[in-house]
């Protein structure tokens, strides 16, 4: 059976909740496998709104077994905040349908108030962070020094993990001028939510093993986008995790040949929110248009988002970095009424054309967009459900986006209901 990789195609909030959601519907298992609770998908179910930033879109599904894979960065408490926050809502989330990888590092009160810290007195190039300890835990991991899920369940081994993190922090917290940390209290606090944590814990690799040998169908979801990926993003403004779909394979111990398909999340312009280069940023009506009819505020955050025309050259860098199948091109109705609509071909710098984003931070910084300018629609595309609901100009502008990107269109989603959905390609076709 088919198994599909969704990932972001530009910087993130492209809708790939509704998108996951849309899909789940067909899996049987929807896989988490990077990033923390500082991205978050919002889906809309029968008019009702649901905000997740851990927890799998699948999980408002009932049957549908969700998974926390090791590539993402877990704080205990606000996932325990989160599963409440959804209780509340009627949707019941049980060591049944949410499992943990035992393997998962979590990110501790003391990753942000260090995150935190940081960018507060970095007042010469900040990141842009949300400032929950997400960079910092990923720094954690990588140096050896990471609390993981499976450690909440021997005290002892707890006692030498927490020693060797906190001869880390508490020489940084000294730089920063912060008091270092209360060993026995975080201990007490460590203890205290292991056991509402350690039944959701389990060997992920091998669950996810044994369900594609029987059959089953993952769908792998990522968080924020591929051009916040830590190696191929718009470096340093990006994120800590690789977000591009090969760590959908690393993410949750599943091989490479696990994947058969991958899906990209193009919003039909681009937004941005936090720091760093943008070179189709609007700073005019259309960019203020784009931001009140898109709703362009974070599921997270609550920050404005950045917004700009369509970035031709960006979305095709995604497409194969990620080895993307196809698309799914969302927000299309936000550009209803726009008599002209502009797409990046190509940047300038220097009186050179490039047809890609240099990696150099002063390059990407200086480049120039190309535009070709299209023919708008005045008619509304919301809601539509086939292509023959759709303007001949809005058709046109989709067909040049997959020219432009060399990638096909897969869906093309119309309003954030799952139903409005344009099936073009099915991602879970064996």
């Amino acid at each position: 059976m088919a198994n599909v990789v969704v990932v972001g195609a530009q910087w993130g909030d492209e809708g790939k909740g509704k998108i996951v959601d849309w899909l789940s519907e067909r899996a049987d298992i929807v896989a988490r496998f990077q990033g923390g609770h500082n991205a978050g998908h919002t889906l809309v179910i029968d008019g009702v709104v649901y905000k997740l930033s851990l927890l799998p879109s699948g999980i408002v599904r009932g049957g549908k077994l969700s998974v926390i894979g090791n590539g993402v960065v877990l704080d205990p408490w606000a996932l325990l905040t989160e599963i409440d926050k959804l209780a509340g809502q009627g949707v019941t989330i049980t060591p049944d349908n949410l499992l943990i990888a035992e393997n998962t590092p979590l990110i501790l009160p003391v990753h942000g108030e260090l995150d935190r810290a940081r960018e507060s007195q970095n007042s010469v190039a900040k990141i842009g962070t949300t400032g929950r300890g997400i960079g910092p835990a990923y720094e954690d991991k990588v140096g050896r020094r990471t609390i993981r899920v499976a450690d909440l369940a021997d005290e002892a081994t707890l006692d030498t993990r927490i020693g060797r993190l906190l001869t880390h922090h508490n020489a940084l917290r000294a730089g920063l001028g912060l008091a270092p940390i209360d060993t026995a209290a975080l201990k007490a606090q460590l203890l205290e939510v292991a056991p509402k944590i350690l039944p959701f814990a389990k060997p992920v690799w091998k669950v996810l093993t044994e369900a594609r040998r029987a059959g089953k169908r993952i769908l792998f979801e990522g968080a924020q986008g591929s051009l916040l990926d830590v190696d191929f993003g718009t470096y340093p403004y990006v994120t800590s995790s690789n977000t591009l779909a090969g760590m959908a394979a690393t993410g949750t111990g599943l091989g490479p040949t696990s994947i058969d398909f991958v899906l990209g999340i193009v919003k039909a312009y681009t937004t941005r929110v936090g720091e760093g280069p943008f070179p189709t940023e609007l700073f005019d009506a259309d960019g203020d248009r784009l931001g009140t009819r898109g709703h362009e505020f974070g599921t997270v955050t609550g920050r404005k988002r950045r917004c700009g025309w369509f970035d031709a050259v960006l979305v095709r860098q995604t497409c194969a970095t990620s080895g993307v199948s196809g698309i799914a091109l969302t927000k299309l109705d936000v550009l209803d009424g726009f008599k002209t609509l502009k797409i990046c071909t190509g940047y300038m710098l220097d009186g050179e054309k490039l047809d890609y984003l240099p990696t150099a931070a002063n390059l990407q910084a200086r480049v120039t967009p190309v535009y070709e300018e299209l023919e708008g629609w005045s008619e509304s595309t919301a809601g539509a459900r086939s292509w023959a609901d759709l303007p001949g100009a809005a058709i046109k502008y989709v067909r040049r986006i997959e020219e432009l990107i060399q990638c096909p269109v897969a869906l093309l989603s119309t309003s954030p209901e799952r139903d409005d959905t344009i099936l073009v390609t099915d991602p879970f076709a064996d």
